[in-house]
């Protein structure tokens, strides 16, 4: 959720103009696409969820790791009003990536609820998880004038990381 507030600031972080629309358009496009790979995925009876998640959130923050590099490598040198930078593009195309994981994410989220979660406390459980979520993102949201972009990237990359050993251990006792 972080990431949609954090990706238009880090496209053109010198007032670059930027095609929002289209920029959007294209995010869109491409969670679509991981929605379609994703329902191939789930129908071949060999893959389990609990593994190829885990290449999903991996893959996922090395997509949010790009404007931490971008940044570390001094890259992105625009102007006011001038077009996104090649940077910018760098980092678009790692945020299309993203995107096309957040796709692969919420069908295959959606049937390991259904796997773990039994339907009748399963509205209570995802509430109450909603809660320190929506918490979390108005903090960052609240202190994103603290923190250089890059430490917020980054730092969501180290969660999708935690998320990728978490799922992990999850397939280790789904096996059992």
């Amino acid at each position: 959720y972080s990431f949609v507030f954090l990706w238009t600031p880090a496209l053109g972080p010198n007032g670059e103009d930027i095609p929002h629309g289209m920029i959007f358009a294209t995010m869109m496009v491409a969670c679509m696409v991981g929605s379609s790979i994703a329902s191939r995925i789930m129908s071949r009876p060999d893959m389990k969820v609990e593994r190829y998640m885990q290449g999903v959130f991996l893959i996922s923050a090395g997509a949010l790791a790009v404007p931490v590099f971008i940044k570390f490598f001094g890259l992105g040198e625009g102007v006011k009003g001038g077009p996104i930078t090649f940077a910018g593009k760098i980092q678009m195309l790692g945020f299309l990536v993203f995107e096309a994981m957040v796709g692969i994410f919420w069908p295959s989220m959606m049937k390991m609820r259904s796997q773990y979660v039994p339907e009748e406390v399963r509205s209570t459980v995802m509430n109450f998880f909603r809660i320190p979520l929506n918490l979390f993102v108005c903090v960052i949201l609240y202190n994103v004038a603290l923190f250089p972009l890059s430490a917020m990237f980054a730092m969501c990359a180290l969660f999708l990381v935690v998320a990728a050993f978490l799922q992990k251990k999850l397939e280790m006792l789904s096996s059992e």
